[in-house]
């Protein structure tokens, strides 16, 4: 049987719907309401129960401080092997992305799993277009100000991560040990995503983007780390394109993120 952790969220709802109609799944989720759901919240380690599960779909436990997140993920390896687990695939960060503030609990993750007995695969997701058509979204003056300097980024449609997610988790063995970079093949610009929107792209400072970012709904660790992504793609850490890992593990050409991009109107601001 496999098991898929975190199937409310953005990519782990993508990777349920293409497998909904397989007997030989199951759905964690915390507040299960559906076929093949069971309930999962790693905030609870006596939720965690993985018997008769042959794979583990670890999708990464969500935003957190450090200490959370690493915790929930020890909670979810711990008891994979605890209940004889064969194979975890995990949905990491690409390893461009060493200098985000994120990049600790996944490079923990990867870590444990070298060390457990359980098989392994590692998929090192890139930053995904749908995120960057958040995070550069249009003003309702038509103007992109998100500061991003002349840096680009290797978006990937989260679509394709999904799908691979999927190929490898129903083959598990032909992946064992496995780290595999899925990023974008044509890093992205402001001024390409502006042409692409029919928007102007005049990049503003890091210090106004914290400000902007700096609301009464924005949780304490959200606005250093979406500063930080800026400064990265800024400073040119982000823009190694595929090497052709991605294309290969798909079976086709994968999706352009520019037009998924300009298909994701993010919101005027973050």
């Amino acid at each position: 049987m496999l098991l898929i952790t975190g199937t409310s969220g953005g990519l782990g709802s993508l990777i349920a719907r293409r497998l909904m109609d397989r007997p030989d799944v199951r759905f964690g989720t915390r507040a299960p309401d559906g076929p093949g759901q069971v309930r999962m919240d790693f905030d609870d380690p006596d939720s965690l129960d993985f018997a008769g599960v042959d794979t583990l779909l670890l999708i990464s436990a969500g935003y957190g401080e450090d200490d959370q997140v690493i915790a929930r993920h020890e909670a979810a390896v711990s008891a994979a092997e605890r209940d004889g687990v064969r194979h975890i695939v995990y949905t990491s960060l690409t390893g461009a992305g060493d200098h985000l503030p994120y990049a600790l609990a996944h490079r923990w993750t990867e870590r444990r799993l070298r060390a457990s007995a359980a098989a392994w695969t590692v998929l090192r997701n890139g930053l995904y277009a749908e995120l960057l058509a958040a995070l550069a979204a249009p003003g309702p003056d038509g103007v992109i100000t998100a500061p991003l300097g002349g840096g680009r980024l290797a978006a990937v449609a989260r679509e394709d991560l999904a799908e691979v997610a999927v190929r490898v988790a129903l083959a598990p063995d032909a992946h064992a040990g496995q780290v595999y970079e899925l990023v974008g093949d044509r890093p992205l610009g402001g001024a390409e995503l502006a042409a692409a929107v029919g928007a102007r792209y005049a990049p503003g400072s890091l210090a106004a983007a914290r400000t902007a970012l700096s609301g009464p709904d924005a949780a304490p660790f959200q606005p250093p780390m979406l500063v930080a992504t800026y400064s990265a793609v800024a400073s040119g850490f982000l823009d190694t394109p595929d090497d052709g890992t991605l294309p290969r593990l798909l079976g086709r050409p994968p999706r352009a993120a520019l037009e998924v991009y300009a298909a994701h109107p993010g919101p005027a601001g973050i």
